[in-house]
């Protein structure tokens, strides 16, 4: 029998939602992440930076940051993930059941930016203005995982060259499903300080998202003579769009030992996201290739032709709140807190009643924080960081909540700096194959832990 090879995403499923493809609501969702890639200091400090600034990859989080640059610069950045899916499935207890592990690992030009900065030709309480330029990848979706046991439910148990026959006894069954693309965000931004106390910044963020999902689930069904009908479902999503958002933010210098910020992100506005399928998503059962075994017979559903859709989507907007405690040259402590209304998701250009009742109900308001500090040493720094998100659905556990702790260190040569990091975060969540008329089918359980390397060169132009 075939066997479809995996390889792509961590992302987390929704805890109601969807079978064997992802459907709008879990896109929506999906969409809407972001995994905070960014130079090695900043993700050394799990991204804490919206009262530090001076780092390019602060401008995602408060553009005001641009402007407390003292000099123009340009920084690098490459990456390498490894990501590891155990996935339990199967109607016996969880600690009985057979437990796939997956492990992939994946390499990125993660992030390149830079910062011109300007003195003020005029005497001005204006002193000094900065624009900035980034590209990174704000959401990553390569990932696979497998998952196999018995749920004790057959979906296919006819063959379309056997009349009268119920293949109806299950020896289990098999899932692989396969992602690949990523969202990337190239921001410009703009910022300037008055009397060296008030950093105030604007920034405009532009998007270009691409996902693709593969998916096969195999039954390995009987009759009551013990003739075989296995089943392989193979469904397949390609998806791609454009987006913008602007956010805009300030950082204030109460005196040299402590300074806040505070940061809001529009929503991201989605014009047209074109996705091509072969399967029905409006469908409440699973359609889209199927090949029987033995015979070899190919089923493509003459109601289910090849669907091209253009739909748009509106993701949550962002609060951020920052404070950070200077220490002198010595080091710093800074602390992060993130507000996200996942409960205002919104698919439009099309009939989105249920998913849009969905992300209104079954969504919330999320709460996440990021801690990070930095000690310096001469030129030699090292820094740590925590980080915490909450899931955005309301029946999550709370071990679906995302947890993390990041390390680093850095050395400035002067001209030049290198800086390194290592960050390691782990969540649970699950993935329903069947359709959700199937209520009895248990859902298959993950858990998802990643671990990332990141190196960044940074340039005094």
């Amino acid at each position: 029998m075939k066997k479809f090879i995996i390889t792509t995403i961590l992302f987390v499923a929704t805890v109601t939602s969807y079978s064997q493809s992802l459907g709008y609501q879990d896109l929506g969702v999906l969409f809407s992440q972001n995994d905070d890639n960014g130079s090695a200091r900043f993700t050394a400090m799990s991204g804490a930076f919206g009262a530090l600034g001076g780092d390019i990859s602060s401008m995602s989080v408060n553009p005001a940051g641009i402007a407390v640059f003292t000099n123009s610069s340009f920084t690098g950045t490459i990456n390498s993930r490894n990501t590891d899916i155990s996935a339990a499935y199967g109607d016996a207890s969880f600690n009985d059941r057979k437990k796939i592990t997956t492990q992939d690992q994946f390499f990125n030009l993660s992030h390149a930016g830079a910062v011109l900065v300007f003195d003020s030709a005029y005497k001005s309480d204006w002193s000094k203005f900065a624009i900035g330029f980034n590209y990174r990848i704000t959401k990553d979706f390569e990932n696979s995982f497998s998952a196999q046991g018995n749920e004790a439910v057959t979906k296919f148990d006819t063959n379309p060259r056997v009349q009268n026959t119920l293949y109806n006894y299950t020896d289990g069954q098999l899932f692989d499903t396969n992602y690949n693309g990523e969202t990337t965000e190239l921001n410009i931004a703009f910022s300037s300080v008055h009397k060296n106390k008030l950093y105030i910044g604007l920034g405009l963020n532009f998007y270009d998202l691409n996902f693709t999902q593969q998916s096969v689930l195999t039954e390995l069904n009987s009759d009551e003579d013990g003739n075989i009908l296995d089943v392989e479902l193979y469904q397949e999503n390609l998806t791609s769009g454009t987006g913008f958002s602007a956010n805009a933010g300030f950082i204030y210098k109460a005196n040299q030992n402590f300074r806040f910020g505070l940061a809001y992100q529009t929503p991201t506005w989605y014009t047209e996201i074109l996705q091509d399928t072969n399967y029905n998503q409006d469908s409440n059962i699973d359609i889209g290739e199927t090949a029987f075994f033995p015979d070899e017979v190919y089923s493509f559903s003459e109601n289910n032709p090849r669907q091209f859709i253009s739909y748009k989507l509106k993701t949550p907007s962002k609060i951020t709140a920052s404070a950070a405690f200077i220490f002198g040259k010595d080091g710093l402590i800074s602390l992060d807190y993130i507000n996200r209304n996942y409960k205002n998701i919104k698919l439009s250009n099309g009939d989105f009643t249920i998913e849009n009742q969905f992300f209104e109900n079954e969504l919330r308001n999320t709460h996440s924080f990021n801690i990070g500090t930095e000690w310096r040493m001469d030129r030699f720094s090292v820094r740590g960081g925590y980080k915490f998100e909450q899931d955005p659905n309301k029946a999550a556990l709370s071990s679906d909540n995302l947890k993390g702790y990041s390390l680093g260190a850095g050395y400035n040569f002067g001209n030049i700096k290198l800086d390194f990091a290592f960050s390691d975060n782990n969540r649970t969540g699950v993935y329903n194959f069947y359709s959700n008329l199937i209520t009895d089918v248990n859902p298959s359980e993950l858990e998802i832990d990643n671990k990332t390397i990141t190196a960044s060169i940074s340039f005094n132009l």
